[in-house]
């Protein structure tokens, strides 16, 4: 096994001095960076805009519910005025819109009569706010016109949430819930990302080397399962330098950007966020942060942790191999189209089967079963595990997934084995089992 280790370095030093490699390392962060920039840069244009909105109240109604705000400002037309010279005006001063009132017989008709006129499509954000206090104001009209005390209906409103224990006294939450469900999607897309791209470029270097003819030197003096071993690792630890390179990158010109450029990117609001900014402010909104903090420790952070760098690894190794495989069995990357989809399929339904069904009933046989299934254990069991799974069926899921690895590799190495040495001959399903064969 002493080449293996030969392999690994040159693999490794091969990748991490490659010039597309290193271009890409640092151009990644750089441009990354650079569009979260003009995206806050653009955010804060929009955030210091001031909608000026023309309202003409035909009614006598909901004139009084709207109230300037450092966003907002509400410019009222007199009644007396007819539509169309209220039109003029608002398009004279460049309002932002036109909320036209009509008058209103009955409250339940409402919005038969009320329009928004604009030059172009207004917001989302401003209509939804619109809505909500129109709405508010008529529903209260039309309760004091059929004599029903508001108040009083206010005061009678009863806000319910259920408490959740189990069995043994242990206590949670639909916040843990929330929690438990983003360190598994967080979990499994990263896993998910890493494997589409790092799996791709150990793919390209099989090929490459190929089609180069190095391999028929290198083969001659080291076993096929030690080079293709020696390729997935060696990449592998290419593709953590450059993660950690791109973090470390990112952190810092992020705080560039912060201090020199005076765009502070992480106080960048969209017009959602600052309205729960604003809901924060109630100590209802208070709680549930507490609730959101005291689910984060809730997590079972050290089997988390653990849990992730196995099932991480082994599924990373495991889909690896299968890369390295099609790799040896193509000349040049076009061909390989007819071999990937059989790998992403099992990703993709991991990936769907995690989101779908791990938060309705993480415990249930769909969950349970495809955890043990190897090609998708690594993300689904990343998904369960902060709802709880037994140590056991962790150590079982992972047991199968070295042994399939195992025999993943074993099964690559001979279609590897024969398919380096096979040039200008399109491989076929039909083929390969005749190389596993030999």
């Amino acid at each position: 096994m002493n080449h293996l280790s030969l392999i690994i370095k040159r693999e490794y030093l091969t990748k991490v001095k490659n010039k597309s490699f290193i271009i890409m390392t640092v151009l990644s962060p750089i441009i990354f960076i650079a569009l979260i920039a003009v995206v806050a840069y653009l955010s804060q244009l929009n955030n210091d805009k001031v909608h000026v909105i023309s309202v003409l109240d035909e009614s006598n109604l909901v004139k009084d519910i709207f109230e300037s705000s450092e966003k907002t400002t509400y410019n009222l037309f007199e009644n007396n005025m007819t539509l169309e010279e209220a039109k003029a005006l608002s398009k004279e001063s460049n309002a932002y819109g036109l909320l036209h009132v009509d008058k209103i017989s009955d409250v339940k008709m409402a919005s038969n009569h009320i329009t928004f006129y604009s030059e172009e499509s207004p917001s989302l954000t401003v209509i939804s706010d619109l809505e909500r206090q129109l709405g508010n104001k008529l529903t209260n009209i039309n309760l004091k016109k059929n004599k029903v005390d508001i108040a009083m209906i206010n005061a009678s409103k009863v806000r319910v949430n259920i408490a959740q224990e189990s069995f043994e006294g242990e206590k949670t939450s639909k916040t843990d819930s929330f929690a438990k469900l983003a360190f598994g999607i967080a979990a499994g897309y990263l896993l998910f990302m890493f494997i589409i791209i790092y799996g791709n470029m150990i793919m390209r270097s099989v090929i490459e080397e190929k089609t180069s003819r190095i391999i028929e030197v290198i083969i001659s003096s080291v076993k096929p399962i030690q080079l293709m071993l020696g390729k997935i690792i060696g990449t592998s630890l290419a593709g953590i330098t450059q993660f950690a390179i791109w973090i470390v990158l990112s952190t810092v010109l992020m705080v560039v950007v912060s201090a020199f450029i005076g765009i502070d990117i992480s106080k960048v609001q969209t017009p959602q966020q600052e309205l729960m900014q604003q809901a924060m402010e109630t100590p209802e909104l208070n709680m549930k942060v507490q609730e959101a903090i005291i689910a984060f420790y809730n997590l079972p952070l050290a089997n988390l942790v653990v849990a992730f760098v196995f099932f991480f690894i082994g599924g990373y190794l495991l889909y690896s191999s299968l890369y390295a495989a099609i790799g040896a069995a193509v000349d040049n990357e076009t061909d390989t189209q007819q071999f990937m989809m059989p790998i992403i399929m099992p990703l993709m339904l991991a990936v769907y089967i995690g989101i779908f069904t791990v938060i309705e009933d993480p415990h249930g046989t769909v969950s349970t079963v495809f955890s043990f299934i190897p090609l998708t254990s690594p993300v689904v069991m990343l998904m369960r595990i902060p709802f709880g799974v037994p140590l056991w069926q962790q150590l079982l899921s992972l047991l199968i997934l070295v042994g399939s690895f195992i025999f993943t590799v074993w099964f690559a190495a001979k279609i590897y084995r024969v398919g380096i040495l096979m040039y200008g001959k399109k491989a076929s399903y039909k083929e390969l089992i005749k190389w596993i064969k030999y």
